[in-house]
């Protein structure tokens, strides 16, 4: 017998459950007073304003579009194809700055090695660097003292 009485007494609320439905209650209270003070009920517009959780996937390409991140894998790629690809005494004297719309700009730092490079060795340059990037990537090359 104690133990059918035992089965019949109610069982004490969830502490978690009453504290969320009292917070529910509060909201509901507070959002009606704000309706009758203001004499219109803005909660739609309000809830169309709310900026909603989004996933990060949904976020991601937008952020990486604005740091323009696929140029500047490009650079740093171009600058590892230049190392591995180009005589090292011209990557000594020679070092990519930027590509831009398949264009390699390239800083020399003197004038002389600037005039070796432009008359003897830019096709050169120009058709390892297409072979090692691809010729979409680097169409041209621009050298410059720098």
């Amino acid at each position: 017998m104690s133990s059918e009485r035992a089965g019949n007494q109610p069982t004490p609320p969830d502490p978690v459950a009453a504290r969320r439905f009292a917070e529910r209650a509060a909201a509901r209270s507070r959002d009606q007073t704000l309706v009758e003070w203001r004499r219109v009920d803005l909660r739609p517009a309000e809830k169309a304003q709310r900026r909603g959780d989004r996933a990060i996937a949904d976020v991601l390409p937008n952020v990486l579009g604005r740091i323009r991140i696929d140029q500047r894998q490009a650079e740093a790629q171009i600058v590892e194809v230049w190392k591995r690809t180009i005589d090292p005494t011209i990557v000594a004297h020679a070092h990519p700055v930027s590509l831009a719309k398949g264009t390699l700009f390239v800083a020399v730092d003197t004038s002389a090695w600037l005039s070796e490079i432009v008359r003897y060795r830019s096709q050169e340059i120009l058709e390892r660097m297409q072979l090692a990037a691809g010729k979409e990537v680097v169409r041209k090359i621009s050298f410059r003292i720098g």
